[in-house]
């Protein structure tokens, strides 16, 4: 089974919308694909209209004798299963730092599930904290979208440094996000980060279809699959599983 985490330092970059996106993208490849919501915001679990309010959340990843498992739950689309976001997740730093070899934690309920996924992305909190360097260590690649300006670009370079630090050479994949091409800065800084060749080359349109998924409720292939957007992520998902060779 292998694990990509979503992940960056900086709010409002289309974080949330990717990982959703990707994952269904995966799931109508024919991969077996869970979703894990790590954000206590829950947005993930809401655009896929599941309920997050676990009771022992928390205590799922942080205790060894509670499976993970039993908080696996179904979405409506074929090949892609949630693990859904509960608000107590905002504690999840105290109750990783509480337990022994907390950086190991999530690897070791991940393989317990190895049996029934062929793949998870794990959508991030968007700060740095234990719980990313618990990340960092269970991830086989991290996917960091980046808008086209100075301080998402600025973001990419923290995310790096601290990949380099707590890592394990795992890949990080750059891409550019909400990209809206009647700007020229988009355009320029959009062709400046492409020069870096650990960018993916597709790149996700700023669209309204997108921000419309917390209306739909539902990835935007699975509403409205001719739009750009759409045939964008499925691209994106294409790239990355040729870069990481899923």
């Amino acid at each position: 089974m292998r694990s990509i985490a979503v992940w960056t330092v900086k709010g409002g970059v289309g974080k949330t919308s990717a990982a959703v996106n990707l994952a269904h993208a995966a799931s109508a490849d024919g991969l077996r694909t869970l979703l894990w919501d790590l954000d206590p915001q829950g947005a993930a679990s809401f655009y896929l209209r599941i309920p997050s309010d676990l009771d022992g959340a928390v205590e799922s990843i942080t205790k060894r004798s509670v499976e993970l498992s039993a908080l696996v739950r179904p979405t409506e689309f074929d090949n892609l299963s949630m693990l859904p976001a509960d608000f107590s997740f905002r504690h999840l730093d105290l109750a990783l730092g509480a337990t022994k070899k907390p950086r190991k934690r999530l690897a070791s309920k991940l393989t317990g599930l190895a049996d029934r996924f062929d793949l998870v992305f794990l959508d991030c909190p968007p700060s740095v904290s234990l719980v990313s360097e618990t990340v960092v260590k269970t991830a086989d690649a991290v996917l960091v979208p980046v808008i086209p300006s100075t301080l998402s670009m600025r973001t990419l370079h923290q995310v790096r440094a601290f990949v380099n630090e707590h890592g394990r050479g795992i890949e990080v994949l750059p891409f550019l996000s909400m990209v809206d091409r009647r700007k020229r800065m988009h355009n320029e800084l959009g062709l400046a980060c492409l020069a870096d060749p650990a960018f993916l080359t597709t790149a996700i349109p700023s669209a309204s279809v997108v921000e419309k998924m917390g209306v739909t409720r539902a990835p935007v292939a699975a509403t409205l699959p001719s739009q750009p957007a759409a045939r964008a992520y499925a691209a994106l998902w294409w790239e990355i599983r040729g870069r990481i060779e899923i």
